[in-house]
């Protein structure tokens, strides 16, 4: 059956040659590796670790939201450098429901790269322990004429950060993931690939420092998600293919916002507790 999605996750069901690791608590989290470009050359995916964290609901009424995000944040920090500059990206068109997580974590994210210049000393030394971070929304080459790959390799040559994370809404193909699953790798990401409209690769090969894709799907192709309920193969459609997005998606992507925001301020700044980061929402 083919399927077109960005979790390794599903590309690797149809592939018996590739180890997957099963774990969590409050997740279902299945760890990837794959050790070589030949290896992943078989699923469509560049070598890398992929983590996909499954869950029921994603949103904040979840009672179990705070270990939701504690468990995220643990899953994050191996990716992150122990110290120095982090740019998180923001990719997605903002007026676009499904594309726009990548821009509204971006938007609210705790930033602290300008505090030591733009405080006084004493007005500091409530943040002299927290990492630096800014936090850019790279747009669309539509709205911006230029990729966002040209803007994060202009950024980075400017603030020379120690790690680039960038963050984007994914397509899948099993409906039952939309909007509860997110996928972590430090492959890097190529936007717009789930949805036929890729664009250049954002990656430590391309950028010259370690990049980490964080993702949630929000979007499945017509034919795929066919092909998902009745598990077989279908004729290729005979009119242009479909992207399809749940109903309710305005509130799935505030919800993965939501939790995303939380995890990975956890993990940038372990002095916080989520009592801390959840009152920056």
């Amino acid at each position: 059956m083919s399927i077109r999605t960005d979790l390794a996750l599903e590309s690797a069901a149809a592939c018996s040659g590739i180890a997957q690791q099963i774990r969590g608590s409050y997740f279902r989290i299945t760890d990837i590796r794959i050790e070589s470009d030949q290896h992943g050359a078989a699923i469509g995916k560049p070598k890398g670790h992929y983590l996909t964290l499954e869950t029921t609901a994603l949103h904040r009424h979840n009672p179990h939201f705070a270990q939701l995000a504690e468990e995220l944040a643990a899953e994050l920090l191996p990716f992150l450098p122990e110290s120095g500059l982090v740019l998180v990206a923001g990719l997605g068109n903002r007026s676009i429901t499904p594309d726009a997580l990548g821009v509204l974590v971006a938007e609210r994210l705790f930033v602290t790269r300008h505090l030591q210049h733009a405080l006084s000393a004493t007005e500091f030394e409530p943040f002299s322990n927290l990492r630096p971070v800014s936090a850019i929304a790279t747009g669309v080459m539509g709205q911006t004429g230029m990729e966002s790959a040209e803007l994060l390799s202009a950024v980075c040559q400017k603030i020379k950060p120690a790690c680039v994370v960038v963050i984007d809404a994914l397509a899948c193909a099993a409906l039952e993931r939309l909007g509860r699953t997110i996928q972590v790798c430090d492959s890097g990401i190529a936007p717009g690939s789930g949805v036929e409209n890729c664009r250049k690769e954002i990656s430590q090969r391309t950028l010259q420092i370690p990049v980490v894709a964080i993702g949630v799907p929000t979007v499945v192709d017509l034919q795929t998600a066919a092909e998902s309920l009745l598990q077989t193969q279908l004729p290729p459609l005979q009119q242009e293919n479909w992207m399809v997005t749940p109903r309710e998606i305005d509130q799935l992507i505030q919800n993965a916002a939501d939790l995303l925001l939380c995890g990975l301020q956890l993990a940038l700044y372990p002095e916080l507790s989520f009592e801390e980061v959840s009152a920056l929402l």
